[in-house]
């Protein structure tokens, strides 16, 4: 997690920074931003967020202008993926993920940008975007473009975070795919399919609405005063793409998995087969001797082998020669 700021902000407060017109940075008291504001000078705010408390919302909501319903939904915590306009400020909710102990977790980030700001605020499972802050105070260049520019930058921490996520996931794919046509079934595999797939299930319904908000935020139809500059619309582009191959890889495993459920059901399936089928082969043999010598366990008095002393042998060798027949046959045929 980030370190605050050295002010009195509260603890909640990751960082309160204004940029000037140079991209140089400035600390600045959370009570103070739109004194700040209203001063006619070039540059604009970056607040960050972390769970904060309802006053310090209901504080930012006074300092910055923000809707009501914006912040309620910032307080929630609980959003879709969206992008909404309040006049001239645009309110994004964007959901975040990253790996914990073997397990993705979620989080969600909200959004405030505004001609001047941009106020971010980060709930659950969400990695720190200090290095979004630093690529940009690394260049300058880009920081004179405004708060868009920092929303950007934001947008593209959250994309590449998906990126070792997703790749691990293919790792996983691929490991299972070699183990589905193991000689024996081990039904951890099918558990560990099932995961995997459950997790791509909801990792998509976290990046596939991004699509729509950067598509809307790169068409600048989303409020009458737009904040997004026109400069950064090439920017955001390569992060709509960015999220175009992530959903398409999501999705590409996503049948993958489906496959290979299937094709594990249908090598179970098999399996069971070729034991039945060696089962009733077996059953077979046993049954030829078991029906001959059954007919001489019955009380008659007139019997073919009482009599001759080359009987018993004669029909040891017929019961013999029968076996070996169902033999050749059954292995001709496979069962065995």
């Amino acid at each position: 997690m980030d370190q605050p700021a050295a002010t009195a902000n509260p603890a909640c407060v990751i960082n309160c920074v204004w940029y000037d017109g140079e991209g140089v940075r400035h600390d600045l008291p959370l009570d103070q931003l739109s004194e700040k504001l209203a001063e006619e000078v070039p540059g604009f705010a970056w607040v960050g967020l972390y769970e904060p408390s309802e006053a310090v919302l209901l504080q930012l909501q006074e300092e910055l202008g923000l809707h009501p319903l914006a912040v309620e939904d910032a307080r929630n915590a609980h959003q879709r993926p969206k992008v909404e306009a309040y006049g001239d400020t645009l309110f994004l909710a964007v959901h975040t993920a990253q790996m914990v102990d073997g397990q993705i977790r979620y989080g969600e980030t909200h959004a405030f940008l505004g001609n001047r700001f941009l106020l971010t605020v980060r709930h659950g499972a969400s990695l720190s975007y200090a290095p979004a802050r630093a690529r940009m105070e690394r260049e300058s260049e880009l920081l004179r473009l405004g708060p868009s520019m920092a929303l950007y930058a934001v947008l593209d921490l959250v994309v590449d975070n998906y990126v070792p996520i997703v790749d691990e996931h293919r790792d996983t794919l691929r490991v299972l795919e070699r183990d589905i046509f193991s000689d024996t079934y081990r039904r951890a595999i099918v558990v560990r399919l099932y995961n995997l797939k459950r997790d791509l299930t909801y990792m998509r319904l976290a990046v596939s609405p991004l699509l729509d908000v950067l598509a809307q935020l790169r068409r600048g139809q989303t409020a009458q005063a737009q904040p997004i500059r026109d400069e950064v619309r090439v920017y955001l582009r390569d992060v709509h793409d960015h999220v175009l191959r992530i959903n398409d890889a999501i999705d590409g495993m996503r049948d993958m998995l489906g496959t290979a459920l299937s094709v594990n059901l249908s090598l179970v399936t098999l399996a069971q087969g070729e034991t039945v089928k060696r089962l009733g082969a077996w059953a077979a043999l046993l049954a030829a001797p078991t029906l001959v010598t059954s007919w001489y366990g019955m009380n008659f008095a007139h019997m073919p082998e009482l009599e001759p002393r080359w009987a018993y042998p004669l029909l040891i060798l017929v019961v013999a020669a029968v076996c070996f027949g169902l033999y050749r046959l059954f292995k001709r045929a496979r069962w065995l």
